[in-house]
């Protein structure tokens, strides 16, 4: 029975057969060859770390060489790389071995036959980069209105407080504390929040985004405003309260009540 018939036949109960199971009868001798080198490579490359066992690799990679194209479907259908994949997984639990969670299998035909002394199988292990994070641009907040702590705040955190007072308590004590602080007592720093807003930088888009902290309604208003808004190209644009808030652009003109922050990249 050759490996198409095999896995027609037996189907997804392939699934339930751990990879250090004895073979069956008739599974045919490179399916079997493969698993036996795939358990090999995994124990080969395993240790032991805090007494336990650590297999810290979240790919498995297997070449087969002198496939032909007829052939090579059924090794590299979906079906057979999951089948493999669970096979790993089954070994790795049996064996009380921790791994990755990002664990896969990955198999590779070329109908080129190997050299002499060459195996037409060959099994590898390695980790996935970590895809880098977007360079971070650097970015400030110029007052434009209003009497803040700073004219210029840089936006070198992760998260950038923005309200009326420095320190922001409530009845449990230090609540919140402001990077920029409208704390002057005049006309236009009084329409500003003590916990007005922040301003957060999303590490995978590499995008500053403007969060609307204001949690309770203006004074005089039925329903509350929004009293954080941005002015870009001419346009007024609300920023409502929501966990992904409003994405900066350069140049944007950033209203808190009556004081006025501008967005600068670079």
């Amino acid at each position: 029975m050759n490996l198409s018939d095999f896995l027609e036949k037996w189907g997804r109960t392939l699934l339930e057969a751990p990879l250090a199971a004895p073979a069956r009868s008739d599974e045919p001798p490179e399916l079997a060859e493969i698993r036996l080198a795939i358990l090999d490579r995994v124990r080969a490359d395993s240790y032991r770390a805090g007494g336990k066992k650590v297999f810290p690799f979240d790919r498995v990679h297997v070449f087969l060489r002198g496939i032909e194209a007829s052939r090579s479907a059924a090794f590299s259908g979906k079906f057979f790389h999951q089948y493999l994949e669970r096979e790993v997984r089954a070994a790795l639990r049996d064996a009380d071995c921790r791994f990755p969670e990002t664990l896969s299998v990955a198999v590779e035909t070329t109908p080129q036959f190997p050299k002499r002394g060459e195996s037409w199988l060959l099994i590898e292990t390695a980790s996935r980069e970590a895809s880098p994070e977007p360079e971070r641009s650097p970015a400030r907040l110029a007052v434009v209105e209003g009497r803040a702590t700073v004219a210029e705040l840089p936006l070198d955190k992760a998260r950038v407080n923005i309200g009326r007072a420095v320190d922001v308590y409530r009845a449990e004590g230090l609540f919140r504390r402001n990077d920029l602080a409208f704390a002057e007592d005049n006309e236009i720093n009084s329409t500003v929040s003590r916990e007005h807003a922040h301003i957060t930088f999303d590490r995978k888009s590499g995008e500053y985004r403007l969060h609307n902290d204001r949690w309770y309604p203006l004074e005089g208003t039925a329903g509350g405003e929004c009293s954080t808004w941005i002015v870009r190209d001419g346009m007024s644009q609300a920023v409502h309260r929501d966990a992904r808030g409003t994405r900066l652009e350069d140049g944007d003109e950033i209203h808190f009540g009556r004081a006025v922050v501008r967005f600068r990249m670079g």
